[in-house]
Formats: C-alpha cells, structure tokens, sequence
C-alpha cells in the first residue's frame, strides 16, 4: 500500500476546508472577543487544533500494515502526535473560557434593557376612582375638535387650558367693548355657557354677535337667568347657528322679559312656522324689540300669517327682515291684512319669496291703506310681470312716505318700467330706485330718463343687467347731461358697448351731480376707455368713483385713462377699479405712475385696482 504523509493528508481538500472553517472561527472569535474586551485564543492554540486534527487523520491513516519504511513514518507521526498529546483538553478549555463571558455579557445587557423600559414606559395603576376621574375629564371644554376625536391625555389638557384660555379672553372682551363681534370662533354651546355669564349685569356691551358658532337648541338656555338681567345689550346676533324651533321657543321665553334688546338676528337659523310662530307670541309681549331678521329660513303661509297676527297687536317694531323664505301669495295676503292697521312699521324685506303678481296685489292693497310711514320696500325676486308693476305703480303714485323700492331680479320689462316712470312723475318721496335686472330695453330707460327732467327727488338709479345697449345709453345720458340729481349711477352688464360709453363721457363733462359710475361688464374695450379718459381731462368735481371692471380694456386704455389723471390737477376721482381686464405690466405701471403722480403733486391719494 502507498504511503500517505501528513502533509499529504492535510493538503487534502476536504481536510483543508475544514481548517479554513476552524481558522476563520477562531479569527471571529478573537475578533469579537477583542470588540468585547474579552480573553482571546492565542493563535498559535488555534493552529495546534488544526495540527490536532491533522494527527488524528494521519493516525487514522497509519493504523494500517504497511512496510517497514512506513513503520518508520509511522513511528515519527506518532512522535510528533504524542508530542501534542498533553494538549488534547485546551480546545475544549478556551472555548469555554469564550462562550462563558459572552452569555453573561448578554444575560447583563438584557437585564439592563428591561430595567430601561420600566423606568422609561411606565404601566399606570388605576386607582378605584378612575371611571369618576375619566368622566370629569371628559367633561373638558374641547371645543377646537370635532366630536370623536381622540387625544392623549396630556395633550387634551393642553387643549382644554388653552380652550379655557381662549374663554377667559373673550369674556374679558365681552366686558370691556360696547360693539363685540365673536361670529365665527366656533366655541358651541359649551363655550356659549362659558360667556354667558359675562352678559348677566354688564353694562358695557351694547352689541354682540355670536353668529356662526355651532351653537344649537341646547346651547341658548346659557341666556336664561342672564338676557332677564341685562339691561344695556341692545343687539344680538345669532345668525347661522341651527337653533331651529326648539331654539327659537328658547329665546322667545326668555326675551319675554327683556327690556332692552332692540335688535334681533337670526337670519340662516334653520327656523320654520313653528319657530316664527314662537317669535310672534313674544312680539305680542315685548315692546322693546325694534328691528327682527328672519332672512334665509324655511318660514311658509303658516309662519308668514302667525307674524302677521303679531303686528296688529304690536306697536313697537320698525323693520321686519323676512328675505328668502317661502311666503308666497297667501304669506303676502297675509301681511298686507295686517299691514292695514299697523302703524309702527318702517322698513318690509320681502325679497325672493315668490310672490307672484297676485300677492303682490294683495300687498299693495293694504300698504296702500295703511296708516303708517313706510320708508323701505324690498320686492325685488318675486317673479313680478308689467301685471306686478302695475299694482307697484298705483302705492308708488299714492305713497308720501316711501323712500327706497327695490325692484331688482323682477321681469316687468319696457311695459312695467313705463308704469313706474308714470307713478314717479306723481311721487317726490322715493330716493333709491333699484330696476335692475327686469329685462328693460331702451324704450323703458327712455321713459325712466323723461322723469329725470323734472324730479330732483331721486338721487340713486339701479339699472344693471338691463340690455339697454348704446340707444339706452345715448338716452339716459342726454337728459342727465344738464337735468336730474342722480349722485348714483350703476350700468353694469348693459350691453353698451364703446359707443354707449362715449355718450355718457360726453355727459360727464357737464354733469355736476354723478358722484359714483358704475360701468362694468359692457364690453368697453379701449376705445370706451379713451373715451371716458378724454372727459377725465375735464373739470369734473362730483365724479369719485368709477368702476371699469371686466370691460376687456387692454394696455391702450390704461395708458389714456393714466395719462387724463396725470393731465387734471383737480381730478376729484378717489376710487378706480380696473380689475378683471387684460392689462399687461405696462399697463398697470402707467396706472401706478399715474397714482404717485397726482399724491406728489396734488397730495390726493387714488386708490386704483388691478
């Protein structure tokens, strides 16, 4: 049998491998020893295992019969194999003396560790007062968040200090201004609880407005105990908070016996007939309340006629506020029953109620005998025909009192404006007529405009969103050159185009009465505005505030109407909005340069916008 030497057997690759593995061990060890600062192996140690296992293959090798020169092989392995024998436990010792120290470094780091986490996550024991605690916590004011949301209980009392904070400043307002405005704190009906207090016995606040709060039905009992004690506030304002009729039946119970609220605001208050037919039974009762606004509710015939039974007993009230609910014919029938015998009413707001041609006759009819001094009438959105203005016309012909009718957002057309322009030539009352929107052409401003000539009574004319075009324009405009009183002029959405625009520049430079010109939305372009520009250069001491806005001006316009501001030294305009145009940044440097150049030499400040 061949002979088989040690290094032949330890170059085996089998052998050799394992050696590799065992060398690249002891260097991890020695390695993470070292970065632990714990007892390494010597090396020399490490190589004697792998000469170890080395002699113990070389043995295995041996134990064969073989020749005598093997027997001397053999005999000088076996040598160097006893040689190594006094070490045979050292492997078994140092690996010991390594595994030992790394566990226990281990078992002190996982000690360690949990003494960390008790220290810095303590579990809370909850004492047998817990549920009263969580409950009077709970019962914090958190009214920054909407219901449901969850907090960690240090910052939930953050909040609630805060919160608390917040109270306290607006209480201290409450007793320190005499016109508070709070609308839109959103402090519900906790903090409605909260400020309540600071009403009772003030003396100092005389206005206050918690509109839009969150506060509901619930919330206004805060005012019972308080409202009865108060004796300077004179108006309060609750307008967009949904107390709906629960509320208002709170209200009115304690508004009973209050003697000094003369205004009161529930305008978007979610209120029906059975809220209004509360309010109406405290009005048979209270004699101090002035002025009530009910506008944008959902008040029918029902509520419309409980109101109205409410006025032939009351004798105090002077505006009723009654915009955008659903009277109808039958809630106008109603009112006007009423209106015959009241004498204290000064101001009706019955906008956007559909009223129709028939209510409105109803309407007219008992404004028509009634006995007070009407001032403001406010019809306008109730789908009125030239059927409606003509009824308008007869109570405009035979009022003495009246001072502003609103028309706006009809559809009387030229027919129903000739009918107003006729009762108008009878009337020296009415100061602010308000036609626009009711589809009148020129025929109709014709007839307005021949009324101008003689009546020197009127003083504001609204004819926007009429399409008068350019004929309507010129009409207008040659009687207001040299007649009328007409301070107010608004023709926006007209239709009239460059040439309408160049009739009233023309007009303006011999009128002495336009204060205010409102011509946006008629499609003016440049040639409008070089027109109006022209007359700017003019002595013209009424005219203030003009208004060009969506006119589709370009630069060409702006650096014309710049260049009349810089040109009169008496130009009286103080306002110009030439918004919502196509100006570039020339155009809109030319207008600023203009601006610094009358401040710097006239000392008069333009207030121009782009």
């Amino acid at each position: 049998m061949a002979f088989t030497s040690t290094l032949s057997l330890y170059s085996h690759p089998q052998a050799r491998l394992r050696h590799q593995r065992l060398q690249s061990l002891a260097v991890t060890a020695a390695g993470v020893a070292q970065f632990l600062r714990l007892p390494t192996l010597k090396s020399g140690r490490t190589f004697s295992m792998g000469a170890r296992f080395g002699s113990l293959v070389v043995r295995a090798s041996s134990s064969v019969e073989g020749t005598p020169a093997r027997a001397s092989g053999s005999r000088r392995v076996y040598r160097q194999s006893q040689a190594n024998a006094p070490l045979s436990n050292a492997p078994v010792n140092e690996i010991v003396n390594f595994v030992a120290p790394l566990g226990a470094f281990f078992a002190l780091t996982f000690v360690i560790w949990k003494l960390v986490e008790k220290l810095l996550v303590p579990t809370p024991k909850e004492p047998k007062s817990s549920t009263v605690e969580s409950q009077s916590t709970s019962q914090g004011l958190k009214w920054s968040f909407a219901a449901g949301t969850n907090l960690l209980s240090q910052l939930g009392a953050k909040i609630e200090r805060q919160s608390k904070q917040k109270l306290n400043e607006f209480a201290r307002e409450l007793r320190s201004f005499p016109s508070i405005d709070m609308s839109g704190r959103n402090f519900g009906d906790e903090g409605l609880f909260f400020l309540a207090e600071s009403l009772a016995f003030n003396e100092t606040a005389e206005e206050v407005s918690f509109a839009a709060n969150g506060i509901t039905a619930a919330g206004l009992k805060a005012f019972d105990g308080v409202l009865q004690s108060n004796s300077t506030l004179k108006t309060l304002d609750l307008s967009g908070n949904l107390v709906g009729d629960e509320g208002a039946k709170c209200l009115c119970d304690i508004l009973v016996n209050n003697s000094s609220i003369e205004k009161l605001q529930l305008n978007s208050a979610d209120l029906g007939d059975e809220g209004a037919k509360a309010i109406a039974e405290m009005l048979k009762k209270n004699s101090s309340l002035r002025v009530l606004e009910l506008n944008n509710n959902m008040i029918e015939y029902s509520g419309f006629s409980s109101l109205a039974a409410a006025l032939l007993e009351n004798n105090s009230i002077r505006n009723i506020h009654l915009n955008g609910n659903y009277g109808g014919a039958l809630g106008a029938n109603a009112l006007a029953k009423a209106l015959e015998s009241n004498k204290s009413l000064r101001e009706l707001h019955l906008h956007g109620n559909s009223i129709g041609d028939e209510g409105i006759r109803s309407l007219m009819t008992g404004l028509s005998s009634n006995k007070g001094k009407l001032t403001l009438l406010d019809i306008g959105n109730n789908s009125l025909t030239a059927k409606g203005a003509f009824h308008v016309a007869e109570y405009v012909r035979k009022s003495r009192s009246l001072l502003w009718l609103n028309l706006y957002m009809n559809d009387i057309g030229d027919e129903g404006a000739k009918k107003i322009a006729d009762a108008l030539k009878e009337n020296r009352s009415i100061t602010t007529l308000d036609l626009g929107g009711n589809n009148i052409h020129a025929d109709g401003v014709s007839a307005i405009a021949q009324v101008l000539k003689d009546n020197l009574v009127i003083t504001t004319l609204e004819l926007s969103y009429n399409p008068i075009g350019p004929d309507g324009a010129k009409a207008l405009a040659e009687v207001l050159k040299f007649h009328g009183n007409i301070k107010t002029l608004k023709l926006g959405w007209c239709q009239i185009g460059a040439k309408g625009a160049e009739f009233v520049a023309d007009a303006l430079k011999y009128n002495t009465t336009i204060s205010i010109l409102d011509l946006r939305a008629n499609g003016l372009r440049d040639e409008g505005a070089q027109c109006l520009a022209r007359s700017l250069k003019v002595v013209n001491e009424a005219l203030t505030s003009l208004d060009l806005g969506f006119n589709e001006i370009r630069d060409d316009g702006a650096f014309a109407i710049a260049q009349a501001l810089k040109s009169n030294e008496d130009v009286a305009v103080t306002s110009l909005n030439i918004s919502s145009n196509f100006l570039t940044k020339f155009g809109q440097s030319a207008l600023a340069d203009a601006r610094d150049h009358v401040l710097e030499m006239t000392e008069k400040e333009i207030n121009i916008f782009l």
